[in-house]
């Protein structure tokens, strides 16, 4: 590619030095990373230079594929065996030239001066192991402590991230955590040994936006307290503007520009980052259709799940209720927001509503016909009607099957079209529909980006021409240039296909920008629901306040 103004790279030394006093605890320089794939050779990384210093936070952004994610791991030396850095490449750490470590002295100082938070937790934590057992491992792996004084030490890291009830959370699996639970579990284990070094790949992409600021404000308090210098990774410009010092902004694998904070938003230079700073959630959801009968009925509905506690010979059990008597209507052509923290109740009600959860009390009525009390067999046609798009696409996407197996599985299994042609033109009309080409049919979902993933999610959903389609964080892990997208791919295909949405998300700015009404949870209950405007412009309740000023008024 030829270099332009687009393209070029920004200069190597930062434009704040002459206030820096003493070294950056780390300086990388023309760091090249190269990684082999079947069709050649990926320059992932391309002479990109960063200086850190302690007590600060720097930001690197870009959107998906532009090697920021690479350039972290290339600092903790956790590239795959297909990269190859550079020779021209310098990465020193306190002083020391970190790419001549042993891989012992990497193992050594992963975790314990340098560590790191992965933007994926469920693929990141183990899943045979309780998160009690995983953060003490990672305790005692690298301090000399009895697992009595690292459990009660794990207790508090929990309490700290504002894990709640944190002694019964020890024994629980990752899978019976929320996303941003999972998220904070992370978090947790990656402070545990009091590191001199934080890289955030994406810290805050699966939590609302009032535990965002909490887990953020922590980790600036331990910065403050420890001297501790943080390196976050994000497509989350609001959290950049509000929480970094120094912002390096990368495309294509390069530094295109970067500059303190404050200088970079009042006056970004480069082309790619005003697009970028201009690609916040806009619009309004489509118009209402007239007398819209109701398509959704949720009456009274309550899930319970049974929490064990103490040990083998000990042990007591207590009751979690996560919806506790819920109520909700949705109305054909209507898009509902269901809002709330991690762990209020909004994905196990959603789950809920359309059978993928058993309801331990209430009722649930689709088009008119209760569908609670229905055998399996029985609310089999329902399920081509009635579609989900879960929240993470490269988990809810089979890696052994193409995306044409991918999208005419549904078809298969609920029987429609009469031969493999028919499926075939269905499935090649999804995928253009959600705005991707007929020809990647035979490709897996490794070779696409997040956004591209997400839009097959939505094809494999639409293939069957359902009614109601349950979109569950739909655009979180996404850039916001492609959540953009996927708002206006999803306002389309609502006005084209007349179909009925139930949107959770914790992103209130989303919310705004696709939902006709929002009902607002916390602990298990709808505490205000409403007008999308009139709730998120005049809250009535403190909680609701608390949503709105930390998802708007924290970017002021």
């Amino acid at each position: 590619m030829a270099e332009t103004e687009f393209t070029r790279n920004a200069p190597a030394e930062r434009r704040d030095l002459a206030e820096k006093d003493g070294a950056a605890i780390i300086d990388a320089r023309n760091i090249a990373v190269d990684i082999t794939v079947e069709d050649g050779v990926v320059q992932a990384v391309r002479d990109v230079s960063f200086q850190l210093w302690r007590g600060e936070t720097i930001a690197i952004v870009g959107e998906s594929g532009s090697g920021k994610s690479v350039t972290a791991r290339t600092v903790m030396g956790l590239l795959p065996k297909k990269a190859t850095i550079g020779s021209g490449a310098q990465i020193t750490f306190d002083g020391a030239d970190m790419l001549a470590f042993s891989a012992r002295q990497r193992r050594l100082m992963r975790g314990s001066r340098i560590s790191m938070i992965f933007q994926e937790p469920m693929s990141s934590l183990n899943p045979i192991y309780t998160i009690g057992r995983q953060i003490i491992e990672a305790i005692q792996t690298h301090r000399r402590m009895s697992r009595k004084q690292a459990k009660q030490e794990t207790i508090e890291l929990l309490r700290q991230v504002r894990i709640p009830e944190p002694e019964a959370r020890l024994k629980q699996y990752p899978h019976q955590l929320s996303g941003g639970q999972r998220q904070r579990v992370m978090i947790a284990m990656a402070l545990a040994n009091n590191p001199d070094v934080l890289i955030a790949d994406e810290p805050t992409t699966a939590l609302d936006v009032t535990v965002q600021a909490q887990i953020l404000g922590l980790i600036r308090e331990l910065q403050v307290e420890r001297g501790m210098a943080v390196i976050l990774i994000t497509h989350d410009l609001t959290v950049v503007r509000h929480f970094s010092d120094y912002v390096y902004v990368m495309s294509e694998g390069a530094v295109r520009e970067h500059n303190t904070t404050e200088a970079l938003f009042a006056n970004p230079v480069h082309p790619y980052t005003r697009k970028l700073l201009g690609s916040e959630p806009t619009g309004r959801a489509n118009p209402m259709p007239e007398d819209a009968k109701i398509l959704l009925e949720g009456k009274d509905v309550r899930v319970a799940f049974t929490l064990r506690h103490g040990g083998f010979l000990k042990a007591s059990y207590s009751e979690l209720v996560a919806c506790d008597d819920l109520s909700l209507t949705l109305h054909k052509g209507e898009t509902l927001g269901l809002v709330g923290e991690s762990g209020s109740g909004k994905t196990t009600f959603g789950h809920a509503l359309i059978r993928l959860l058993h309801a331990d009390g209430g009722s649930v009525a689709f088009d008119g016909q209760n569908i609670e009390t229905m055998s399996r067999a029985e609310l089999r046609p329902f399920r081509s009607r009635i579609q989900i798009v879960f929240q993470d696409p490269f988990a809810s996407l089979n890696p052994r099957m193409t995306v044409g197996q991918i999208v005419e599985e549904g078809l298969i299994v609920n029987n429609i079209g009469r031969n493999g042609r028919e499926r075939d033109e269905r499935v090649r009309d999804a995928l253009v529909s959600s705005g991707l080409t007929a020809d990647i049919t035979a490709r897996f979902p490794h070779e696409f980006s997040g956004g591209q993933r997400q839009r097959i999610a939505i094809a494999r959903a639409i293939a069957l021409e359902p009614e109601f389609i349950l979109l569950d964080e739909p655009t979180s892990a996404l850039d916001l240039s492609v959540q953009a997208q996927i708002i206006t791919l999803l306002r389309k295909l609502q006005s084209e296909r007349g179909l009925s949405y139930l949107f959770i998300s914790h992103d209130l700015k989303v919310v705004r920008a696709l939902c006709h009404r929002v009902c607002v949870m916390q602990h298990g209950r709808i505490v205000e629901e409403g007008d999308v405007n009139a709730v998120l412009e005049n809250p009535k309740t403190d909680y609701t306040r608390r949503l709105v000023r930390a998802a708007f008024e924290v970017a002021a």
